[in-house]
């Protein structure tokens, strides 16, 4: 087996996406008579849709509801980005290029669907530089459940303690702890236990990983 691999998060960590994501939710959830604020929108950023869903429309709300509203915000999110574009966060391309060139395997281990990470690593021009994706569809369970890590490492031939996650939300990093990897947290409070916690990527030492 590789010995060692990188497991990016995406939205946050790679990309600023969260305004798009919030207009996206927003207009849905307004359609279903439903307001939430921009504050209780970032509470759950990060999230899977059907545990964002239950939070704000109720926990017994059904599997074809969750679908179809699901689908209608993705359907929004997916309009703007190829409408309007993204820009990737400082050094994250720098930090693929350069990981890639020393020989790490890349993955891309994300709570989105499928169709949205496809979109946006196309529109910041990375997606030839992961190995491999695994997203919402992938696994069972969410983070902060280890599955997404686990599954990301397991395509990529790379044993658990061989992987560093980097992440920008404390559930993330719950999850990494969970699955036995290091992990960087990007932004998060000091509180949080990554294995290291800087405020950007441009802050990470170049021997970092």
């Amino acid at each position: 087996m590789t010995k060692h691999a990188v497991l990016w998060d995406l939205d946050g960590t790679l990309v600023d996406s969260a305004q798009q994501h919030w207009q996206a939710w927003h207009a849905t959830l307004l359609e279903e008579g439903v307001h939430v604020t921009q504050a209780e929108f970032l509470e759950t950023f990060g999230w899977r849709n059907d545990a964002i869903l239950a939070r704000f429309l109720g926990p017994h709300i059904s599997e074809i509801d969750v679908r179809r509203i699901a689908e209608a915000k993705e359907t929004r999110f997916r309009q703007t980005v190829a409408k309007n574009g993204l820009v990737a966060l400082p050094g994250a391309k720098e930090w693929l290029v350069r990981l890639r060139q020393r020989g790490w395997r890349q993955a891309v281990a994300s709570s989105a669907p499928r169709a949205n990470v496809e979109v946006v690593t196309t529109a910041l021009g990375i997606r030839d530089l992961f190995d491999a994706v695994v997203t919402a569809e992938d696994v069972r369970l969410g983070k902060p459940e280890p599955d997404v890590f686990l599954k990301a490492a397991a395509k990529l031939g790379v044993e658990p303690p061989g992987c560093v996650v980097v992440e920008d939300a404390a559930a993330g990093i719950e999850a990494a702890t969970r699955a036995g990897m290091a992990s960087i947290g990007i932004g998060l409070p000091d509180s949080v236990s990554a294995s290291l916690v800087v405020a950007s990527l441009l802050d990470l030492a170049d021997d970092v990983f």
